[in-house]
């Protein structure tokens, strides 16, 4: 009988880990979790209705082609099992990077802090900030022609007729542009900025065309520095731990045949 019962918690246990069913495969909670954590949703969202039914829809979705593929047997494919291993290598290598940065940052004192905040005069106590009016477009769908064309232009209204007349989609709004957020060269232009100056910030996924209408001080200090200070000093953690890796990486390997020429240029001296 007391078996019986301890069988019984346990299955009861199981059941309740599981949050759906399809068909011999199941969605565990550890499972949800974790895409709650890959898609960075705070805790106290983790339970609103809307939420759930996106995050837990897509994992479904995604179990149910998984079950499909390897009822095809398309997991046992070459080009399929060399993109599974790259998957894997690859969250092992970022795993391995992100104790290392995590294990640095643990060792970040007050101290340290104070000093990046004291070295960084722009982006804390002399920070700026910039009062725009921007078009926003995706940065895929203008080639280097289009922004070619817009770069002598010396008004956004100019900038929108052009990408309306060669269909390509844009936003147009206002925002603002902080020192602390963008490299110093580039706020420099803005303060030397004419009145007619139409500048062009290039990335992913879009790209922003903007007209400056004013730049005053803003300060940004107490808490809110100590909390941007330690976010910039863990990019900066994580870009150096990233480049140590690839000198240390470039030393142990030993290249084989006509790679090993070309690879040599690379190797430090």
């Amino acid at each position: 009988m007391g078996c019986s019962k301890k069988a019984e918690e346990k299955a009861d246990v199981a059941k309740s880990q599981i949050v759906a069913r399809l068909g011999e495969d199941v969605v565990t909670t550890q499972e949800l979790d974790n895409e709650f954590r890959v898609a960075q949703v705070p805790a106290d969202k983790r339970k609103d209705p809307a939420v759930v039914r996106q995050v837990l829809g897509e994992l479904v979705s995604r179990k149910y082609l998984v079950r499909q593929a390897l009822d095809a047997k398309l997991d046992r494919e070459p080009t399929v099992l060399l993109d599974l291993l790259r998957a894997r290598e690859t969250v092992l290598a970022k795993a391995a990077a992100s104790r290392e940065v995590a294990k640095k940052s643990s060792a970040i004192v007050g101290s340290d802090v104070d000093a990046y905040i004291s070295s960084n005069p722009m982006k804390f106590a002399n920070r700026q900030v910039a009062s725009i009016e921007q078009i926003v477009v995706p940065t895929n769908a203008a080639s280097q022609d289009v922004f070619e064309a817009t770069r002598e232009m010396k008004s956004l209204d100019e900038v929108a007729q052009k990408l309306t007349a060669l269909g390509i989609a844009h936003s147009r709004s206002t925002g603002a542009l902080s020192s602390a957020d963008i490299p110093a060269d580039v706020f420099d232009r803005i303060r030397q900025r004419q009145a007619d100056d139409i500048f062009l910030l290039r990335g992913q996924p879009n790209s922003v065309f903007f007209k400056v209408n004013t730049v005053e001080t803003r300060p940004l200090e107490g808490e809110a520095a100590a909390r941007l200070a330690r976010q910039a000093m863990q990019v900066d953690l994580a870009r150096s731990e990233a480049s140590l890796a690839s000198v240390e990486a470039v030393l142990a390997a030993k290249y084989e045949g006509d790679y090993a020429e070309i690879m040599k240029i690379q190797a430090p001296k």
